[in-house]
């Protein structure tokens, strides 16, 4: 107990790993405790006869931040996986994002001019002028055909009710594209690391004494004690004991199954749109990495309203939520030695290369 650390980072998934390797390059010393099991936090991948299983959920890494992709590329090898999902609509399949192929097969149509003036007809029949819920936002933007079967079911499994009881501004905008590309991101640098996300967090942290199964805020004074700063990564409300009031997310809970067959799916990602499917997608890991083994191992996704004790996902970032967070962060403001980051110590999604970034920001000024 007699040890002091410049600083206590808690939690060992990207965000603080990351904090943790640039501390010690500029000569810092660093403890990082971790309630689970495991590091890498959500990004952790378990090796299962030589498949990675992406246990919290798939992870595509892509950005267009040159310097991050430089930064992740010091870490790992990354292979040239395009994420090119597919929605299956009964017995229906359809490319996502929403593009020319999408189009195609559903109104055998062949030109870019032929698929605008097919919404632009749907949607001009709608006569919506003024958006009141989701779903008057979503058939305003892409027409019937394409929300019904691949918006309306999906969104109401995601979020657990009816789109017409969801807010408008959810859905800002939904991206169409006029091009047979069925590459989902238009960021100039994707892939999946070679031999999972796992190993990545391994090399951030080398050589910087990890402490897994420990959960800080029950040894808080303990922990606190050892160090001159603490780096907190954990739910910002859990961390002054929802004093203000419970930030709401969204949780997914997955069925992972390993299967006597090379090939379940033929994709990594398959999307299930229709609302009496309680599944939300299915992964097939191993071919994230052109796996070819004997095997395969499915994960089926199901999205869940969290409560205490679930592991939360999705921020609820709606008006309320966002206000309570404001809340908390006034409260944040005042800590003399706690600085919160991540995405659970922000309320916010973060994307893998904005975790990173966010982390690089907070060493800038921190160092």
């Amino acid at each position: 107990m007699d040890v002091k650390y410049d600083y206590l980072i808690v939690g060992a998934g990207l965000f603080g790993a990351v904090f943790a390797r640039e501390a010690v390059k500029k000569g810092k010393t660093c403890l990082v405790v971790e309630r689970r099991g495991h590091i890498a936090g959500n990004i952790y991948c378990e090796e299962i006869h030589g498949i990675q299983v992406h246990r919290y959920g798939a992870h595509i890494f892509h950005t267009s931040d040159k310097k991050i992709w430089e930064y992740v590329n010091g870490y790992a090898e990354f292979n040239n996986y395009i994420n090119s999902p597919i929605a299956r609509y009964k017995d229906e399949l359809y490319n996502l994002p929403f593009n020319m192929n999408t189009f195609s097969k559903m109104w055998g149509i062949v030109t870019p001019g032929e698929a605008k003036a097919k919404i632009a007809d749907q949607i001009a029949d709608l006569h919506i002028t003024n958006p009141r819920n989701l779903e008057e936002q979503a058939l305003s933007l892409v027409g019937r055909d394409v929300y019904e079967k691949l918006i309306k079911g999906y969104t109401e499994k995601q979020w657990g009710r009816d789109c017409r009881d969801l807010p408008a501004f959810i859905i800002r905008r939904l991206p169409l594209r006029f091009t047979y590309d069925n590459n989902y991101f238009n960021d100039r640098f994707q892939g999946i690391p070679m031999g999972g996300y796992t190993r990545i967090v391994e090399k951030l942290l080398s050589g910087i004494e990890v402490r897994l199964n420990t959960d800080y805020l029950q040894h808080r004074d303990e922990l606190n004690a050892l160090a001159d700063k603490v780096i907190y990564t954990g739910m910002i409300d859990q961390y002054y004991d929802y004093c203000l009031g419970v930030l709401e997310y969204r949780s997914v809970r997955f069925e992972t199954e390993e299967l006597e067959q090379e090939n379940f799916q033929g994709n990594a990602v398959v999307n299930y749109t229709e609302r009496q499917v309680p599944y939300t997608r299915i992964i097939e890991h191993k071919h994230f990495e052109f796996g070819e083994q004997p095997t395969t191992i499915i994960s089926r996704e199901y999205s869940s309203e969290w409560k205490k004790g679930d592991e939360p996902y999705y921020p609820v970032n709606d008006e309320k939520n966002n206000g309570l967070y404001r809340q908390y962060q006034e409260k944040a403001r005042e800590e003399k030695k706690v600085i919160f980051g991540g995405r659970l110590g922000s309320y916010q999604y973060y994307d893998m290369d904005k975790v990173i970034a966010a982390a690089l920001d907070l060493c800038g000024r921190e160092l």
